[in-house]
């Protein structure tokens, strides 16, 4: 082949494989594998996790743990991994408020600090 052939052909899979990621990214946060174990010394460095659901895109129940921005899945039936959800509930991401509520949010905290 061309070199310059294979440059534009490099060019061109970097592009498309972009554009589709910030057109679909869910597409590609999905866990398709998950791990049914998980060591206590994992868990007690996991920063946030979140709960995938089975929906369009993601064909796998799985709960995602972030460790030091690295993702590993994890199955959801772990008796181990539900206590702990349990106790870290506060790890999840939570959706922001906009707006009135956000105004309503920020006076109450005003408020339980006096």
């Amino acid at each position: 082949m061309d070199v310059n052939l294979v440059t534009v052909l490099a060019v061109l899979a970097v592009t498309v494989s972009r554009t589709s990621e910030t057109l679909f990214p869910g597409a590609f946060s999905c866990c398709m594998k998950i791990s049914d174990e998980i060591p206590k010394a994992l868990l007690r460095r996991v920063e946030r996790f979140e709960i995938q659901k089975v929906d369009g895109l993601c064909h796998l129940e799985a709960v995602i743990l972030y460790i030091e921005s690295k993702k590993f899945c994890v199955s959801p039936w772990i008796r181990k991994l539900k206590k702990w959800m349990k106790r870290n509930k506060h790890k999840t991401q939570r959706k922001k408020l906009h707006g009135r509520k956000q105004r309503r949010a920020k006076i109450k905290q005003k408020q339980r600090k006096q």
